[in-house]
């Protein structure tokens, strides 16, 4: 069972590895919501997500045979990296399974740590089932991501955290995937504190949580189709179930789109890189009436890979109207194109890129296709500059975002 006194001791053992996470006062987030909103900066950690405080101690609860022996663990990111840097600090061997499309980035950090890696599956689960086979063949003592008590507890200590820095915390925002971090959160907030109201967060298209809660048990969802991978399970672990059931309050399901806004909002306002899985509890601060209250939300990790950055950032702009594409047909002749870059840049609009199309029509002279992709401010200023095109005849068609994304 998760006690107090468990928790007490997972909170003094992962002070020896963990960064210390103080709690960031968020202006920008505070008056979107008309609440106190604090960030808990998980992000920050060495290995880059709060994984490494359940694996450091879950091997802390080992006898010297069990580590002995060798760990292994499956996982495509964060738990592989807690797990080979906590194996480290106890100078056992660590084997990490990890599937076959996990990037480079995440398999050299986790080799990195002194970990052995072996990709095989083409997702986690492959790799889950590998790594319980090995476990049984060469004796390995197996170290569980999510469905353990031991590595819940210590994922718990971020609430010890939390409440001895802001005591009359109202509301803990939890990212959630296995349950694992939420298990442990919840658990000890309401030891510590019963009117603490804990609220986990989950990707609508990974809400394996949710599907549990509602049917009173853990079952299978049969995709798990989000860009918040970190918290991309299909079912939860079957030990966290009861403790969820008690200590949380609510749970709120979020869009991957959403993500993508929180994603600039982080960057923008508080220079951090937070992966999609840390902003799930940043993005819930729009569903939540939260108004007048304290409210922390966690930020479970960062673990983002740069071209999942590129692909991030240039979806936003577009998202918030920031980036956008237009068509115009002008006559073939001198002195058009440089016409229809004054018109916009009067209007302040900046010119990104330029697409000149000389088949659109057999009539050169008549028209010619100029596909302009440029930034601007948002909506508002968007819809100025293309009122100001359509003023000076151009009659500008402006084009999807998807067609913007190509471009």
């Amino acid at each position: 069972m998760l006690t107090l006194e468990k928790f007490e001791e997972a909170s003094e053992v992962v002070k020896r590895v963990i960064n210390s996470t103080k709690l960031i006062y968020s202006d920008y987030f505070s008056a979107q919501t008309g609440a106190k909103v604090y960030l808990k900066p998980e992000n920050m950690q060495y290995t880059g997500a709060y994984k490494l405080r359940g694996a450091y101690y879950k091997i802390s609860t080992m006898s010297e045979e069990e580590r002995e022996k060798g760990l292994i663990t499956a996982s495509a990111g964060n738990h592989a990296q807690g797990v080979a840097y906590a194996a480290k600090a106890y100078n056992c061997h660590a084997t990490i399974i990890m599937p076959t499309t996990t990037p480079l980035i995440k398999v050299n950090r986790t080799k990195s740590y002194g970990a052995e890696v072996i990709l095989h599956g083409d997702v986690y689960d492959d790799a889950c089932a590998y790594a319980y086979e090995l476990a049984e063949q060469k004796g390995y003592t197996f170290v569980h991501p999510f469905d353990d008590l031991d590595v819940a507890t210590g994922q718990g200590t971020i609430a010890m955290e939390i409440v001895q820095e802001l005591p009359t915390v109202d509301y803990i925002l939890v990212p959630v995937g296995g349950g694992g971090l939420i298990t442990g959160v919840a658990t000890l907030a309401k030891m510590l504190n019963p009117k603490i109201k804990v609220i986990g967060v989950e990707p609508k298209e990974a809400a394996s949580m949710t599907a549990a809660l509602q049917a009173g048990e853990v079952v299978e969802l049969p995709t798990a189709n989000t860009i918040a991978d970190g918290t991309a399970v299909k079912a939860v672990g079957h030990q966290n179930l009861k403790y969820v059931q008690e200590h949380v309050d609510d749970m709120i399901l979020v869009d991957d789109d959403e993500l993508i806004g929180a994603f600039l909002d982080m960057v923008e306002n508080h220079k951090m890189i937070v992966e999609n899985s840390g902003l799930l509890s940043v993005a819930a601060l729009k569903h939540l009436d939260c108004r007048k209250k304290k409210v922390v939300s966690v930020l479970s990790g960062g673990n983002m890979d740069v071209i999942t950055m590129s692909s991030i950032v240039q979806y936003g702009l577009i998202q918030r109207d920031r980036i956008f594409s237009v068509s115009v047909l002008l006559p073939d002749k001198p002195g058009e194109l440089a016409r229809v870059a004054n018109v916009i840049a009067e209007a302040l609009g900046n010119i990104i890129e330029l697409e000149h199309n000389q088949f659109v029509s057999t009539n050169r002279s008549a028209a010619v296709e100029l596909r302009i992709t440029m930034e601007a401010f948002g909506t508002e200023h968007k819809n100025q500059i293309l009122e100001v095109l359509d003023q000076n005849g151009f009659r500008p068609k402006l084009l999807s975002r998807d067609m913007t994304r190509q471009v």
